[in-house]
């Protein structure tokens, strides 16, 4: 069983802050800016790196890799490929945000193919997590997801099963299954929708702490980390908006500690499916 707390999340902050370790970025355009502070924020050292020519070198010398399919051309897909293949073969981890899965064919068999290479850990909302488990009509209102974390459960245990990965359904309960266990996190604000590529650095942030710490534990310290910040975050835009949101979830994540979490998350139980 993984029994996991917000003492843990907290060590595998500070083993991540001390291992630095290089987050190899082949995310869309929308998040690279906000994906590369957040991670020098968390304390780990971001690389955007998505050409054909040099994507398995860089996953080489890096701890660990995030896969976003947001913005997608045949050039970057085939180097999706690329990069996921030398990472399982070094055995290094592999984060998948199959982002609008559902909502185009072509974006769904991207999403559904990259999901067949064994990707340590696929972190989306409930539609696309729905989607791409193969529920009938679970597309999303574009990259929006339509439905609530809970109803995408079924759906994260049978794609755990299927591909070997820990999935991670987020919204305003995030949920971390492995196709037997199911933890719930606590945390985050109302606030966090409203302002674009949150969810696309949570991804990478993820991929963060898979370096120092199993898929399970990993995924689980993320989100916890990440949900406490971005309360902080929240609540130190004073009721103004989500504009300096994304300056203020850095400034959050940069300072976070045990007493954050404790203030801002909660992790629930294990729970056998």
């Amino acid at each position: 069983m993984n029994i996991i707390d917000l003492n843990d999340a907290s060590r595998a902050l500070s083993d991540l802050r001390t291992a630095r370790p290089l987050v190899h970025n082949i995310t869309n355009y929308v998040a690279m800016t906000l994906s590369a502070n957040v991670l020098l924020a968390l304390g780990a050292s971001p690389a955007m790196v998505h050409a054909v020519e040099e994507v398995e070198d860089f996953v080489s010398i890096s701890s660990s890799l995030v896969i976003n399919i947001g913005t997608l051309s045949p050039r970057w897909v085939e180097a999706m490929g690329l990069a996921a293949r030398k990472a399982n073969s070094l055995g290094k981890p592999w984060v998948l945000d199959p982002v609008g899965c559902g909502a185009t064919p072509y974006r769904t068999n991207v999403a559904a193919s990259l999901a067949t290479l064994r990707p340590t850990i696929i972190r989306g909302n409930a539609s696309e997590i729905m989607s791409l488990a193969g529920a009938a009509g679970a597309g999303g209102q574009g990259v929006d997801s339509t439905a609530a974390s809970a109803q995408a459960l079924d759906s994260a245990r049978a794609l755990a099963k299927k591909t070997g990965a820990v999935v991670a359904v987020t919204g305003e309960v995030d949920y971390v299954c492995d196709g037997h266990e199911t933890v719930g996190i606590t945390g985050g604000d109302a606030l966090m929708p409203l302002s674009t590529a949150l969810g696309c650095a949570l991804s990478a942030v993820t991929a963060a702490f898979a370096a120092v710490r199993a898929p399970f534990a990993a995924t689980v310290a993320a989100l916890a980390v990440y949900g406490a910040a971005g309360r902080e975050a929240a609540l130190r835009c004073n009721g103004n908006g989500p504009g300096h949101l994304p300056a203020e979830l850095c400034d959050a994540l940069h300072g976070a500690d045990l007493a954050m979490l404790e203030r801002h998350a909660a992790i629930r139980a294990s729970v056998t499916a």
